[in-house]
Order: C-alpha cells, then sequence, then structure tokens
C-alpha cells in the first residue's frame, strides 16, 4: 500500500483539505465546484476574511486590503522581501544552471543558454529555497527513514550514477568532482537550512519552466519574450524545440541524480502535466463546439487546465522540496497546498493582466490571448452574463472583430472583478496552507508572495 503522501502526489488533486484522498474526474470537479460556486452563481464574489495566519500576525496590524482582505505584517524590523532573504542562494542560481546546460555543440549550447541571459522572475526557485528555509526549522518525520541523501552524501548530488563511458554525455561546462572549494561554493551555498539537494530542485524547476516557455513560444509563434526576441524568433522553431527537449533532459538527469524515488516522480510528473495541460488549452471548454454555452463545468476545465499548466510545478516543487528535507507528513501536505494555491493564484492574476495592463509593463504581448484563440478568466466569467460571447468562444474569435467585441464585452462586466476575487482566494488558502510552520523570516516570505502575486504587473 503506497503511502499518505505518494497517494496525494497526483497533479489533478485540487482538494480544499491536506489529506489525500482516491483521484478520479467526479471527486476533481466537485471539488472544483465547491471553490468556484460562490463565482458562478452570484455576481459579485466577497470571500469571507481569513483569520490571522500566524501569533505573530495578530500581533500587529494588517497589511493594506489588496482586494477585500490583506497579509498579516512581521514584526517591527523584520524584513520580508524574499529576495533579500535568499539573495545569496538565488546570485549561483544562473550559473549553475548554465554549467548543467553546457554542449559540445556550439549552436546548441547558444540556443539552450539563450533565455538564461534575459532577466526572469525566478518565482520557482525562489519558492523551492523558501520553503526550504521555512520547513528546516519545522519537526522531522521521526517514523520513518528518510529517501532524501544523507547528509554524507549530499555533497555528491552532481555524481553520474552510471558510467560516464555508458552515458556518452560531455558537458564542458561541469566542474571537476575534484573542483577546489570555491568552484563548488555555488552548488553548496551558504545557508545551512537549505541542502544541496533542495538547491539542486530549484534549478530543476527553473530548467522545466524554461523548458516550456521554448515549447509555448514555438506553439503560439511568439515574437518577444522578456521584452527581447523569443527564442524561436532568433533561432527557428526547430532549434527552439530542440533546445527545449535538451532542458528536459538535463533537468531529468539532476533529478535522477538526487536519488530520491518519491521526487523523481513528482517532477516527472509535472512534465507531463505540462503537455497535457497544453492539450487541454487546445480546446477552450471541455467539448469542441462551435456555439457552447456556459456551464458550471466551464470554469472547472479552465481550472484543471490551469493546475496542468502552471500550478503542477509549483505545488510539486514545493512538496519536493519538504520530502527532501524529510519532514514531517502535514509539513509535506501544507507545502504542496501553498504551492497548489499559488500557483493557481498565479496564473488568474496572469490572465488579468492580460486584459489590464500594455506590453511594455507586461513584458510580452498584452491581449495575446485573444488573439491565440484562448478564453481565460476574465471572459469566461463575462460569458456568464453575456450568452453572445459563446459563438466567438466556439469559433476561438477568428472572424474580423471578434477579439475587439470580446474585450468590449469583458470591459462591460465584472469578469475582472470575479478573477481577482477567485485569484485572492486561492492567496489566502495558500498562506493559510503556512499557519503549521513555526515563524521565521522565510514563513514571512511565503506569505509575502501571496501579496505580491496578487500585486504584480508583470
Amino acid at each position: 500500500m503506497r503511502s499518505r503522501a505518494v497517494r496525494a502526489s497526483s497533479g489533478l488533486l485540487l482538494t480544499r483539505q491536506a489529506t489525500p484522498t482516491s483521484i478520479c474526474s467526479q471527486c476533481l470537479r466537485d471539488e472544483l465546484l465547491l471553490t468556484i460556486a460562490p463565482v458562478i452563481h452570484s455576481r459579485k464574489y466577497h470571500p469571507s476574511r481569513r483569520r490571522d495566519v500566524s501569533p505573530i500576525g495578530a500581533a500587529v496590524s494588517a497589511a493594506q486590503n489588496l482586494f477585500t482582505k490583506g497579509f498579516p505584517k512581521p514584526p517591527p524590523g523584520v524584513s520580508v522581501d524574499p529576495l533579500r532573504i535568499v539573495g545569496k542562494e538565488l546570485k549561483f542560481l544562473t550559473k549553475n544552471i548554465r554549467k548543467l546546460l553546457g554542449s559540445g555543440h556550439p549552436m546548441l549550447d547558444k540556443v539552450a543558454k539563450y533565455y538564461t541571459w534575459s532577466e526572469g522572475k525566478h518565482v520557482r526557485p525562489l519558492l523551492v529555497l523558501l520553503m526550504s528555509q521555512a520547513t528546516a526549522l519545522a519537526p522531522r518525520n521521526p517514523h520513518t527513514h528518510s529517501s532524501s541523501i544523507s547528509s554524507q552524501q549530499q555533497s555528491y548530488i552532481s555524481e553520474p550514477i552510471s558510467s560516464p563511458l555508458v552515458l556518452s554525455d560531455a558537458n564542458p561546462d561541469t566542474s571537476p568532482l575534484t573542483a577546489p572549494a570555491a568552484e563548488l561554493e555555488g552548488i553548496f551555498g551558504e545557508d545551512p537550512n537549505i541542502l544541496p539537494s533542495q538547491r539542486r530542485l530549484a534549478e530543476i524547476t527553473e530548467l522545466i519552466h524554461t523548458a516550456s516557455l521554448l515549447h509555448d513560444d514555438v506553439i503560439d509563434n511568439a515574437v518577444t519574450r522578456r521584452s527581447s526576441s523569443s527564442a524561436n524568433t532568433q533561432f527557428g522553431n526547430k532549434m527552439a524545440v530542440l533546445a527545449g527537449d535538451f532542458l528536459l533532459g538535463r533537468a531529468s538527469v539532476a533529478l535522477a541524480r538526487l536519488r530520491n524515488p518519491e521526487v523523481i516522480e513528482l517532477l516527472a510528473t509535472v512534465i507531463a502535466n505540462l503537455v497535457e495541460g497544453e492539450f487541454m488549452q487546445l480546446k477552450n471548454t471541455a467539448s469542441d463546439e462551435r456555439s457552447p454555452v456556459f456551464t458550471d463545468d466551464t470554469i472547472t476545465y479552465y481550472l484543471q487546465k490551469t493546475y496542468l499548466k502552471t500550478a503542477s510545478l509549483i505545488s510539486k516543487s514545493c512538496r519536493a522540496t519538504a520530502l527532501l528535507g524529510n519532514s514531517t507528513p502535514d509539513i509535506v501536505e501544507a507545502a504542496y497546498s501553498y504551492g497548489r494555491n499559488l500557483g493557481l493564484a498565479f496564473q488568474l492574476v496572469d490572465d488579468m493582466l492580460d486584459y489590464t495592463v500594455n506590453s511594455v509593463e507586461f513584458g510580452k504581448p498584452a491581449g495575446a490571448d485573444l488573439e491565440l484563440g484562448l478564453a481565460t478568466a476574465p471572459l469566461l466569467f463575462a460569458w456568464k452574463s453575456n450568452p453572445e460571447l459563446g459563438a466567438l468562444v466556439g469559433r476561438k474569435f477568428e472572424q474580423p472583430g471578434d477579439v475587439e467585441r470580446a474585450r468590449e464585452l469583458v470591459a462591460r462586466s465584472d469578469g475582472i472583478e470575479q478573477t481577482r476575487a477567485l485569484a485572492q482566494e486561492y492567496a489566502d488558502k495558500a498562506a493559510a496552507a503556512l499557519d503549521i510552520l513555526p515563524d521565521s523570516d522565510a514563513k514571512n516570505g511565503l506569505l509575502d508572495m501571496c501579496e505580491k502575486t496578487m500585486k504584480r504587473r508583470k
């Protein structure tokens, strides 16, 4: 019989409780409907105020409300800037990723590293590092033998398992195993509360995310990425696709060398989830009707797709972080719940920004979703009160004037407001999941990520 932790690791489990349950499409639908019912059945959605998330939060003033709620402030003098908390760790991230991506083929080397030269948000590795610190202060699991690498073995996360002659994998950027300590500083870092395996996990999450960007830009015929030319524009579709495949290969090798079967399973399913989510996105609803009608399943389908494409990587990497630190089962579940809910909030805000900011501020073409035929949350909520959107959704806004008409109807509706409300609900759930963790700068940093998610403009 599988452990509770393994049973709860499925990417499609969007439950409101930490206790794992069996997975089925009906269960998923029911759970999602519990979450979105207030939105679907009312024009205005006003989630109730959640309780303070910690004794510290109860002792000080609440932060200014973002929409209908706020997040607890840390004590005076305690900074919650996530970048400050793990800044020393993040400064090695890009350098280490480039080492992992080294190739003996000059062009492949160039294309594979292309997106590492532009400034990214590094949200996923940042969350892994913060979660590593926050869970390090929580109780360890005394009843099970940790499947993570022992402290004596942590220095070998870069060593191959098979013979290098068998692997036939020359990477000119990989430091020799006998490299001096100064060269290995970026691998082992400085913070004793972050294990080398957790640092490597942070790098793996960024590799997987960047690979998805390479592939998405080809699928979407993107012209820009991070305010620069996209890889497919710069090098062509074939090279961009192959570079994305190469990143996934390098990520898989690095993942295997963590030598933790459950973590490998979690991150491997993320890659499958990304593909499944992309296939779901090919349709805006569960059916391919030319004139679909809004139903409860419309939002359910969208949220399931959103979990697979965005929240799966965040939730499972947070869970894997706790597993590598040998956290207790309840801490592992809390880390997973935090990542799942924050990931959903993050994408909902992203979809909202596509309607509310310009391209320069957004860092990528604003309004691109409709041009690509995609109906995201603001339009789906607007659809309920504007049935004429059904025909536009069905033909994916392909006729002249469809995009403009859709944007007009969304602007006249409360679709953006309902999207913000639902994102706030998920952000609050993410914050509440951290109640179980002891107070620390890292925990405050994770809470601040919930607030920053709701405030972000790009």
